[in-house]
């Protein structure tokens, strides 16, 4: 347990650096922070304590950056760097684990993991990230790979491996695997709005398997696009498709997805040029999606519609 630990902690962070360990119990509710350099975490008497408080009932978890020397608190303000993007996956894991392993949009992980059954903690070790940039990323990560929503603060804590989650009865040991030893930087992320979009729009609306046989996203494309072509009002439809998914991971994404290409789909076939098609786009969404955001979306999403009336003029 120790030596899993203490690897891991490593691997993380440099000799010299300064880190935050905390102790959560369950019941009754209480937390320990200890802000210590990484050689002292690593000392045989302290892995040795939290070996001890993990079997008493202790969850440990580890500041996924390091702060500034004689930080006495994990404040956003105290963290020195950006070391690690991250992604929190608690629901559907195994499948999202999968695309996300296989996608070409991201690195390959420095560390993945498993912090309960069908749970996974994803760690990529960076370099070349501000605060905002990072910040930015862990939220498009989020979106694309249907991860924790919420993980995306700068001083967030993951799950120290090798040690119980004590969350479960019986508790779950944390376990680690290292993909790659490779430190990556932001042009190594290929994601932004347009990119996540489409990655979503790629999952819920798979090729037709069976002859006849609809898919709930195949019968809601249908549906949309009936909907549109008789004057049913974009963004009303919009909310409505979101509140009739709520089963997908983001309903809202996949609604503003779903109708935007089937629109430009439809203004396209009746003649609109594209450069109308994508400025139509953009003031449909320019108070819902980020202005950095929302014009390269709009563009995508004109460019899908083209590429979808094109495959079925040669089909």
């Amino acid at each position: 347990m120790n030596r899993i630990a203490a690897d891991f902690l490593a691997r993380c962070f440099a000799p010299g650096e300064t880190i935050a360990l905390l102790l959560c119990r369950e019941s009754p509710a209480s937390t320990q922070q200890r802000i210590v350099s990484l050689e002292s975490a690593l000392a045989s008497r302290y892995l040795a304590w939290f070996g001890h408080e993990n079997g008493t009932g202790a969850n440990i978890y580890v500041a996924a950056n390091p702060l500034r020397t004689g930080s006495r608190k994990r404040t956003k303000e105290s963290i020195a760097s950006v070391r690690h993007l991250y992604i929190d996956i608690d629901i559907d894991g195994d499948a999202r684990l999968a695309s996300l392993r296989t996608s070409d949009a991201v690195p390959v992980p420095a560390a993945i993991l498993s912090t309960s059954p069908g749970k996974y903690q994803v760690l990529w070790q960076v370099d070349g990230f501000d605060f905002e940039r990072q910040e930015s990323m862990l939220k498009l990560l989020a979106i694309a790979f249907g991860g924790d929503p919420a993980c995306t603060d700068c001083n967030r804590v993951l799950r120290v491996p090798g040690f119980f989650n004590r969350k479960y009865d019986p508790a779950y040991r944390v376990t680690v695997e290292y993909p790659c030893n490779s430190v990556s930087n932001p042009s190594d992320f290929r994601l932004d709005m347009g990119t996540v979009d489409a990655m979503l729009f790629d999952r819920a609306i798979p090729s037709r398997k069976q002859p006849g046989k609809h898919s709930n996203s195949e019968s809601d494309w249908a549906w949309v696009s009936h909907e549109l072509s008789h004057g049913k009002d974009a963004v009303k439809l919009t909310r409505e498709l979101a509140s009739r998914r709520s089963d997908k991971p983001n309903p809202l994404y996949y609604a503003q997805r779903t109708v935007d290409v089937a629109s430009a789909r439809l203004w396209l076939i009746e003649g609109i040029r594209i450069d109308d098609v994508i400025t139509m786009l953009e003031s449909r969404r320019r108070f819902e999606i980020p202005a950095a955001h929302c014009s390269a979306r709009a563009r995508e999403v004109g460019s899908t519609a083209q590429r979808m009336i094109a495959r079925r003029k040669t089909a």
